[in-house]
């Protein structure tokens, strides 16, 4: 079994470094890390008085509440595709 090569990614994310270890591509990394940072960004500009931890908080839970809305859509569009498929049988 062949093991995938990890490459380490240096990202600033709200004016901290971090070195990103993983298996997907420096550029992959660097997007991901620039959304988490437009979006601490934007909620920091509506609640300057957040901390940073609190602030992290709620750009994770703002990211989890998108993933699940794409999983709800996701699979309502895959459910009618396959009531499609059906009745063309």
């Amino acid at each position: 079994m062949s093991q995938t090569q990890k490459k380490r990614t240096t990202v600033d994310i709200y004016g901290q470094q971090y070195v990103i270890v993983g298996t997907e591509s420096s550029s992959h990394i660097r997007l991901v890390a620039s959304m988490v940072d437009d979006k601490m960004r934007e909620i920091g500009s509506k609640n300057p008085s957040l901390d940073v931890s609190k602030l992290a908080v709620l750009t994770a839970l703002n990211a989890i509440n998108d993933l699940i809305n794409l999983r709800d859509r996701y699979e309502k569009l895959e459910a009618e595709l396959n009531r499609e498929k059906d009745e063309k049988r």
